[in-house]
């Protein structure tokens, strides 16, 4: 099922807040990717909290991306 993301508010301890179209609000764990290729640099507090949301997917400004499925599937209820 696809469900795309409407917003995003990042937390402590590389979590974020992500908010479906659905209405649906789910927490997900950054921290896995961080020691993978661009995502490396989210461990600096000030590009991760930059994340925002285009075309239903996350996106920081260093090029790293997810899209809504992955970030639904491997997120918790929150």
């Amino acid at each position: 099922m696809y469900v795309g993301i409407k917003a995003v508010k990042p937390l402590l301890d590389h979590k974020l807040l992500v908010t479906f179209e659905n209405g649906e609000q789910r927490i997900f764990d950054v921290t896995p990717y961080l020691d993978h290729g661009v995502f490396h640099e989210l461990k600096n507090s000030a590009v991760f909290n930059s994340v925002r949301v285009n075309f239903d997917a996350l996106e920081w400004p260093n090029g790293a991306d997810l899209c809504p499925e992955t970030v639904y599937a491997e997120s918790t209820q929150g």
